[in-house]
């Protein structure tokens, strides 16, 4: 496990089993997370999945982040949609449900996976100069 060096963040390899092992127990928290949401009244199926999904991406990368996001959309589906603890057809609003959470996971993601490249290249010293800067105008 490196350091990031930007908060002192724990970084796993992108590839690595625990970044895969990381994203298992996120999916397993956020769903008791979610599932105490849903015993208090809440119908957003995939609130509680969002926050932990960025932080895993932050720390892990994009693989384990998509494996987590790719985990979620089944589990939602057994156990948070209605009848609960089984696979029913989805009706047109769950399926808008699933395809939005798609939508976000691939954004949320996706702009991790940019904050884990500017930590990197703030931890490795900033951008170099190239020498002629493109403000310049040599004519």
């Amino acid at each position: 496990m490196k350091r990031a060096g930007l908060f002192g963040v724990p970084r796993l390899g992108p590839w690595s089993w625990q970044a895969f092992l990381l994203g298992l127990a996120v999916v397993a928290v956020s769903a008791v997370i979610q599932g105490l949401c849903v015993l208090l009244g809440a119908k957003l199926y995939f609130a509680a999945f969002l926050p932990g999904l960025f932080g895993l991406a932050l720390m892990t990368g994009a693989p384990a982040a998509a494996f987590a996001a790719l985990l979620t959309v089944p589990l939602v589906w057994w156990a948070f949609i209605p009848p609960f603890f089984e696979f029913n057809a989805l009706t047109s609003a769950h399926a808008d449900s699933i395809n939005l959470f798609c939508l976000l996971a691939v954004l949320l993601i996706g702009l991790a996976d940019l904050c884990r490249a500017t930590v990197t290249m703030v931890r490795n010293g900033g951008l170099k100069p190239s020498g002629e800067s493109a403000a310049t105008n040599p004519q």
